[in-house]
């Protein structure tokens, strides 16, 4: 397996339902978030990679919920690549609060050129796959 890079996000008031338990569509912005430090921690962000012409929509996403995150919880995200392939990326991901596994999940990538064609990876990413960063 990859090495994970970890990312910490402390839930606010605005993350949670009436029932004080985290509306579920948050943890996709959070795994963004997570995302977005990773490609920094690799050198590199998104908008240098837009900039290059490199475009990564989300062609698929799983999300497994293994248990609740509430108000004020300092949360640890893990993020890695789980699999390179030539013009797709899946990244991997876990929330854990202190040792308790709250979310497992994982994003499946194209990799687009500015007109919308699938691309080569850039080097950057196929070299953290390959490196196992």
């Amino acid at each position: 397996m990859n090495a994970r890079f970890r990312h910490h996000h402390r839930v606010t008031y605005a993350d949670c339902t009436v029932g004080n338990h985290v509306y579920y569509a948050r943890y996709l912005e959070w795994l963004e978030a997570a995302r977005g430090a990773f490609f920094q921690h690799l050198g590199t962000s998104f908008a240098a990679l837009e900039a290059e012409g490199f475009h990564f929509p989300v062609r698929r996403c799983l999300l497994e919920y293994r248990s609740e995150a509430r108000y004020d919880e300092e949360l640890a995200i893990e993020v890695w690549i789980a699999r390179a392939e030539r013009v797709k990326l899946t990244f991997g991901y876990r929330i854990l609060h202190g040792e308790r596994l709250v979310l497992e999940g994982e994003t499946l990538h194209g990799c687009l050129d500015a007109a919308g064609r699938p691309a080569r990876l850039p080097e950057v990413l196929a070299a953290a796959w390959e490196s196992g960063s």
